[in-house]
């Protein structure tokens, strides 16, 4: 497979997202799609290919399926705590994928049949992963967190049926099934996974956590999981053996976290899903390769 080549990134210009490639069936609160042509740089100016990419907090997970796609990496470990976004991951990556996708191209979106699967209890793996996806694409915003409520009026007044896709949710579901060979996916706690694995020299880490520090609460709203200690996972991350790319707001507390544990940082232009623009910081050993 060819590689795409290096270019100049634009740091004070926000990445067309309709440039970039998307792999992740999620429509994710803080999702990177936009961050994917910082990581393939990243990558590519390496002398050779990591042995693997670890993603701690992975969500929807856009950064470790372009890196498994691109062959960036040899291989691609994603974790997520989320009981119901870990659903999602391992229906695709363990089994009943096509389970998933014969009930993803057959289901009827009307606010009764959403409802009757958003309520449903007692449910097995598949059936689960299908009533998060379902949520992540009728709830506003995607946002999977308890509380969040549904579609209104939606895209060009299509109400709940404004972001359901189903034949593109096969396809990138079938394309996630035919990469399983370089996905492994862990359900748990992403801090502890990168402390298992700091000594691995041939392992790269992206790490995008829950953005709650410097006083904002963003994250209680998105996510079920969105408490963090900032100043543990900087701890860890620094004593990571291989190098990592690290993704967070841009906040005095998280340049100190930085400065504390001599890491690089860059300020980074972005957009957000409301078309707000703003700053965020890469954060990492050395970032050379965004200043070229």
């Amino acid at each position: 497979m060819t590689q795409p080549a290096l270019f100049t990134l634009p740091r004070d210009k926000a990445i067309n997202i309709a440039t970039v490639p998307h792999r992740s069936p999620f429509r994710y609160p803080g999702g990177k799609t936009w961050l994917i042509p910082y990581i393939r740089t990243w990558l590519l100016a390496k002398p050779e290919s990591p042995d693997m990419l670890i993603e701690p907090f992975a969500g929807g997970g856009i950064a470790g399926l372009t890196v498994a796609a691109e062959r960036l990496a040899k291989h691609v470990l994603l974790v997520e705590l989320d009981d119901d976004v870990a659903a999602v991951w391992q229906t695709m990556l363990e089994g009943d994928a096509d389970w998933l996708v014969t009930k993803i191209v057959s289901f009827e979106v009307t606010p009764e049949s959403v409802r009757s699967i958003l309520t449903k209890t007692g449910c097995t793996r598949a059936e689960k992963a299908f009533q998060t996806i379902l949520k992540n694409r009728v709830n506003r915003g995607g946002i999977l967190a308890p509380g969040a409520g549904l579609v209104k009026n939606g895209e060009n007044g299509k109400g709940l049926t404004s972001r359901w896709y189903p034949e593109t949710l096969k396809k990138r579901i079938l394309a996630i099934v035919a990469m399983r060979d370089r996905l492994r996916f862990i359900h748990g706690d992403g801090i502890r996974v990168m402390e298992q694995n700091a000594h691995r020299k041939n392992a790269v880490f992206f790490v995008d956590p829950p953005y709650t520090a410097g006083g904002k609460n963003a994250g209680s709203r998105l996510y079920t999981h969105w408490q963090l200690d900032h100043e543990e996972l900087f701890r860890i991350t620094s004593t990571l053996a291989g190098d990592f790319l690290m993704t967070y707001e841009a906040a005095d507390e998280v340049r100190d976290l930085a400065a504390k544990h001599g890491f690089d940082t860059e300020a980074i232009a972005m957009k957000t899903t409301h078309h707000a623009h703003l700053n965020e910081l890469l954060i990492g050993p050395g970032l050379s390769w965004v200043r070229r």
